[in-house]
């Protein structure tokens, strides 16, 4: 247990606050299950006899006392060093806790009543809509928000605002993967399996991820497949963490992951390691996918990549002598411009080896953000409506319309994706609502997005912390964070989780929710928009019902009962799913079968009253869908139920070095630090571990430079420049520099990035670009 003071005016969500409210972590995809107990005035933390807290106001307690949930399947009890002290952010010394309005006057941001903050931003957007119309009106969302919120907000804007000018965070985290998944699977869900599975497979090849940092609780099925025998393969230029773990690492030129997974492929071919009978019976395309291949021998491929010939042989024995293999990636192989085309490489090479759709293997793409798989299934993307229905789909769109109660022409087609939006503010797109994000620190080419920030004629934010981003805004709102709110989210694997509020928010701040439904009142939609998040969950899963990802047949009380509910899961278990979805038992869908530990699941009268749920929407199923933790097991979601190998070739990254920019950039996170670092910076021990930016670099290229450790390093590209100490090592190629981006100022990373964008998943080549190295001044 852990004890983390929350000054402020706190107050238990139920009367009965000395009990551990079950919740979730607000960070990574993992959404590790932690318990809150609220200390009471006076009280004692459960771990530290003596360690008195000081009241609070008006008799409130003041501190939060995190549980260890050691029955949650995905974590076991588990957190890292940003879980276990995320309360602290809860502190009203680091939060915003009354709206800010900016002064014409002053042109600063000052206190305000939410009434004048709500009014003012129904005014600037309306103004907006009403001189330039709907589409120079934006919304952008982010990968953190609850299922409930993502919903509203993509409702909000294309319903109250009319707009098709909406896109999130998320695009710039997952979306090649997508793209990969859609194209050969027919569906997209982070990981088709639980993370229990890992465990248990018999060789992991792991592509650009540092697992070990990005979601610590996560290595621990890495060691469990290596206790029982399986094999890890770790593609990464760096020595990660959790590269050190690997029987096999595999260190290629940043860009170049597209040639590599094509050389593995070919020498499965070569070496006559195809499964022919799986191709013939559950593929299509495989000839044209093999002929692309061929072309990539393996000393071409040595050449591309930097990797040995020898390494490529090892790998590819280690991947089939195994019964059963996995490919993950992460956002290493995703955040280039021909992302969608290299996940797609990785999907062949399991489709050619029949390492998918068998039980304990297959592809799978470990998602980064909180809610990015949720996020992206319930309409804050560009081309998205609820349920992962595509918005150009006249059936997609009646279906919809008529839970909203509108007509289906009045939904506007696509919009912008999220870096193509940013790049239009200011000029066709004049007003911006933004919720959960920090473009300024978070976007590529960072310098030119801060730019057409300040360009707008009106920028709204609501957020936790007054982050980089909100700073700018004419209208900032105090809104409630993880601990103070209930609603959904999805992690990685696709299980939904209820996240439950074991605070009151401080007198000060409201939810999301609230503020949409405010801000849609004023703009003439008194009702459709419910401040409650339970809901607005009922209303969610109509509008998925029947969509890819089907939400009908899951309640509040299911996910509380169960420890979650992976979709699709349909209204019961007479429907059928989206084509390929494999129903799973109860039992498979709870912790016991996952994990060997005993269930987690609670019984029904355990739920507090604030959690139950009502006489559902949709009418209960005496058999209800048991949800669907493994996906493809008999068929793929595509129309002939096989899957598609996609004819995929190397090209170069949007941007080589040359002889003015002769060194790759690649950037990342690290351990103590948490994407654009608007929350985990407010945290003292985070920022002990992790205090600033640096230039990971070589010691051949410090020696050529004449840079010793520590020194202030300029990274200059095309775009702009960083400056941040150099930190000389071993663990990197010498013809490549790492930044982590997590902080703005003059270290921000995203200030050199590229924002070159993939053609079909609209992703940003985060992870490599042209740069050179100066010295700068201390």
């Amino acid at each position: 247990m852990a004890h983390v003071p929350v000054p402020g005016e706190h107050s238990p969500a139920s009367p009965a606050s000395s009990d551990p409210v079950d919740t979730h972590c607000p960070y990574c995809s993992l959404q590790c299950g932690m318990a809150l107990r609220p200390v009471p005035p006076g009280g004692e933390p459960g771990d530290g006899p003596g360690d008195r807290l000081a009241d609070g106001p008006g008799g409130r307690p003041v501190g939060v006392e995190v549980v260890e949930r050691t029955a949650f399947p995905v974590n076991r009890g588990a957190l890292c060093g940003k879980g276990r002290t995320a309360p602290a952010v809860l502190s009203s010394r680091v939060r915003l806790t009354e709206p800010l309005v900016r002064r014409p006057d002053t042109g600063r941001l000052e206190p305000a009543t939410w009434e004048e903050a709500l009014d003012r931003i129904a005014e600037g957007l309306e103004s907006t809509r009403r001189a330039y119309g709907p589409d120079a009106v934006g919304v952008f969302g982010g990968g953190g928000l609850t299922n409930e919120k993502a919903y509203a907000l993509g409702k909000f804007a294309r319903v109250v605002l009319g707009t098709s000018q909406i896109d999130y965070n998320g695009r710039f985290c997952m979306s090649s993967a997508a793209a990969a998944h859609q194209r050969a699977f027919g569906l997209d869900r982070g990981l088709p399996f639980p993370l229990a599975d890992v465990a248990r497979t018999g060789c992991v090849v792991l592509v650009g991820s540092n697992l070990a940092e990005t979601m610590p609780p996560a290595l621990r099925y890495l060691t469990e497949l290596k206790e029982a025998g399986g094999r890890l393969i770790v593609v990464d230029p760096r020595r990660t963490r959790t590269a050190e773990q690997a029987d096999l690492h595999l260190a290629p030129r940043p860009g170049t992951d597209l040639a590599l997974a094509l050389g593995l492929l070919h020498l499965v071919v070569a070496e006559g390691r195809v499964d022919e009978e799986f191709v013939e019976r559950r593929t299509s395309g495989w000839p044209e996918a093999r002929a692309a291949a061929m072309a990539h021998w393996p000393e071409l491929v040595e050449r591309i990549t930097g990797v040995p010939v020898p390494e490529l042989r090892k790998a590819v024995t280690m991947f089939c002598d195994a019964e059963s293999s996995m490919v993950l990636t992460a956002r290493g192989p995703e955040q280039q411009s021909k992302g969608t085309d290299t996940v797609g490489a990785w999907i062949n090479l399991c489709l050619a080896t029949g390492r998918a759709g068998r039980p304990l293997s297959g592809y799978g793409c470990l998602t980064g953000q909180g809610n990015g798989q949720g996020g992206r299934e319930h309409g804050q993307k560009a081309d998205q409506l609820p349920g992962y229905r595509k918005l150009d789909d006249p059936a997609a769109r009646a279906h919809v319309a008529a839970v909203w109660g509108v007509e289906p022409d009045d939904l506007p087609g696509p919009g912008r994706s999220a870096y193509e939006l940013l790049d239009a503010l200011g000029q066709d797109v004049r007003a911006l609502l933004l919720m959960g994000s920090n473009p300024l620190v978070s976007a590529p080419r960072a310098a030119h997005v801060e730019s057409r920030l300040r360009s707008l004629d009106f920028l709204a934010v609501a957020d936790v912390v007054l982050s980089e981003t909100a700073a700018l805004a004419d209208v900032v709102l105090p809104v409630a964070q993880w601990a103070e709110e209930t609603g959904t989210m999805t992690n990685l694997e696709g299980r939904v989780l209820l996240r439950r509020a074991a605070l009151t928010p401080p007198p000060g701040v409201r939810t999301d929710l609230w503020v949409l439904s405010g801000l849609a009142a004023r703009l003439g939609w008194e009702k459709g928009f419910p401040a409650d998040a339970e809901e607005v969950f009922e209303e969610l899963r109509r509008a998925s019902a029947g969509g890819p990802a089907d939400y009908s047949g899951i309640t509040y009380r299911r996910i509380a009962e169960e420890d979650g509910v992976f979709w699709p899961c349909p209204e019961s278990a007479e429907r059928d799913g989206p084509e390929g979805a494999e129903s799973g038992s109860s039992a498979e869908s709870g912790s016991s079968a996952e994990s060997g530990s005993p269930a987690g699941s609670k019984p029904a009268d355990s739920v507090s009253p604030a959690d139950s749920t009502p006489a559902d929407s949709i009418t209960a199923s005496p058999r209800p869908h048991p949800g669907t933790p493994r996906l493809f097991l008999d068929r793929f979601a595509t129309d002939d139920g096989r899957a598609r190998f996609a004819p995929v070739s190397h090209r170069p990254a949007a941007e080589e070095p040359d002889a003015e920019y002769p060194v790759l950039l690649t950037t990342g996170r690290v351990l103590a630090q948490y994407q654009s670092g608007a929350q985990t910076r407010r945290v003292g021990e985070l920022n002990e571990a992790a205090p600033g930016p640096y230039v990971q670099l070589h010691p051949l290229l410090a020696e050529r430079l004449g840079v010793d450790e520590g020194a202030p390093i300029a990274v200059v590209s095309r775009r702009g420049r960083a400056v941040a100490p150099a930190r000389i090592s071993r663990d990197i190629r010498p013809d490549t520099v790492f930044m982590p981006f997590h902080w703005a100022g003059p270290g921000r990373a995203n200030t050199v990035t590229n924002p070159a964008l993939d053609p079909v998943s609209r992703m940003p080549e985060f992870k490599v670009c042209a740069v050179r190295l100066e010295p700068a001044e201390g």
